[in-house]
């Protein structure tokens, strides 16, 4: 048995299929970790979450922020982007089933066994791995309450940019959507910046600084996630990210957990 984490699929499913093939992943043994954005921008949305749905308990999913956003869309809280190809999925006999199956994946996963936790975006400077649970639970149990459409109509928004843990109501909820599903950089005092997508390298970043490059307490964890194309499947002792631009015509990778191994897809520009 071998764990496979792969990162942004963006709907980009046939090339999900050939990377999976080259790693001969076989889903009666194997399991996979996907670390969230599994729709938008690519061909094959829908393919995408049906293939992923059918892997029962043998695939992980945590939330992106573009699956969030399909949801809110998907309930009239929010507009379909001009470049996302989500419209088979809204238009598809099984929608429903779907959806409710996407609504109930989390914002953050912990293997059982191995020393690794994935976020889609990563965990913010200021949490341990207790309050990141603790932030994530409350999320999840709202997202998957009849309050879920409150939820989704009210996460979108920049702030509040700081943690506090006075924060309430749809502040704290707003604040941690944010951190695990969007954020990119943080200035030198921990809030996030929602605004830059730019590489660490850049210049233009000013002081702002990757989350992870941050003073934070130890989380004992190695952090798995995605997000940020332009970090390129940036790796290091405390993170590894996954997200290497399979839509913008960059590749697709593949980690096995076990040995380190590393398998990458080419693949054509669809955004």
């Amino acid at each position: 048995m071998a764990t496979y984490l792969v990162g942004d699929i963006q709907g980009c499913f046939d090339d999900l299929c050939d990377l999976l093939d080259q790693a001969n992943f076989n889903p009666q043994h194997d399991e996979l970790w996907l670390s969230g954005d599994l729709v938008a921008r690519g061909p094959k949305s829908l393919e995408t979450l049906r293939y992923v749905k059918s892997l029962g308990d043998k695939a992980t999913v945590v939330l992106g922020n573009h699956d969030l956003h399909l949801l809110a869309a998907a309930h009239g809280l929010a507009k379909v982007k001009k470049r996302d190809q989500v419209q088979p999925i809204l238009d598809a006999p099984d929608r429903d089933v779907l959806l409710d199956w996407l609504r109930h994946r989390p914002v953050l996963a912990e293997h059982p066994e191995h020393p690794f936790v994935m976020a889609h975006a990563g965990i913010p400077p200021h949490w341990d791995l207790a309050t990141a649970r603790r932030e994530a639970r409350r999320v999840e149990a709202c997202l998957q309450s009849q309050d879920f459409l409150w939820l989704l109509e009210h996460m979108y928004g920049d702030g509040p940019d700081a943690w506090h843990p006075d924060l309430s109501g749809i502040a704290r909820y707003r604040y941690t959507i944010n951190a695990l599903t969007r954020m990119r950089f943080c200035y030198p005092d921990g809030r996030l910046d929602m605004a830059c997508k730019l590489s660490p390298d850049d210049p233009a970043i000013g002081d702002l600084t990757p989350w992870f490059r941050l003073p934070r307490p130890p989380l004992g964890k190695t952090v798995i996630f995605g997000h940020w194309a332009a970090l390129m499947g940036h790796q290091d002792s405390q993170v590894i990210g996954l997200d290497t631009g399979c839509v913008w015509g960059n590749s697709m990778t593949l980690l096995r957990w076990e040995d380190g191994a590393r398998f990458e897809k080419a693949c054509p520009a669809y955004a």
